[in-house]
């Protein structure tokens, strides 16, 4: 499954090429559209925090096209580096924070504390999942493995939002209970691997 959306991601960044030259003639930087993309979740948080999932979840689902986007112009015009890396990095956690917040405001102020702890739950998994691999990267273990990467998060919360009323409480119990499984499968894949380096 790891290897299929490897893959599916290898394409759709070769494919955002032309785009990202495209936007770098104009001038925008992939830092720049970092900090846009992150102004746009805020702004979908907000949204979402209103009661209107469905809008919402159409600006969030924009604001994640920035992910591409910023990677994109960086690729085509040569200015990938380190620290856009980690702006990126930083950007999407508060992003995501950001947008599962609203959603978490919206449902107490429904009276549905149950889901409303859920999204607690899930929010806490999602910046696990991205703590997790970070941590096993700085110490030399390739972790880009797990059920619930950022696509797929984003993508599972965007359809339980369009259509609030059949898949939004699915889509976060799903969340909060895969999101802490993958930190829990990231965790046994970076004991595997520094056990065979010890030994």
């Amino acid at each position: 499954m790891g290897g299929y959306w490897a893959r599916v991601k290898g394409r759709w960044r070769f494919a955002m090429l032309p785009i990202g030259r495209a936007l770098g003639a104009v001038g925008l930087t992939p830092n720049a559209l970092t900090a846009m993309g992150l102004v746009l979740n805020v702004a979908a948080a907000a949204v979402i925090a209103s009661g209107s999932y469905a809008v919402g979840a159409l600006a969030f689902i924009t604001a994640s096209a920035f992910d591409s986007l910023d990677g994109a112009v960086a690729r085509a015009t040569g200015r990938v580096s380190r620290f856009g890396a980690f702006f990126d990095s930083v950007a999407d956690r508060y992003a995501e924070a950001a947008v599962l917040f609203g959603l978490m405001g919206s449902l107490i102020l429904r009276g549905d504390l149950r889901l409303a702890a859920a999204t607690a739950v899930a929010l806490l998994g999602s910046l696990m999942v991205s703590y997790a691999r970070a941590r096993a990267e700085g110490l030399g273990v390739d972790c880009e493995i797990g059920l619930l990467q950022r696509t797929e998060r984003v993508f599972l919360l965007t359809v339980g939002l369009l259509f609030s009323d059949l898949l939004l409480a699915p889509a976060i119990w799903i969340l909060a209970v895969v999101t802490n499984l993958t930190v829990i499968q990231r965790t046994i894949h970076v004991h595997r691997q520094l056990s065979q380096r010890d030994t």
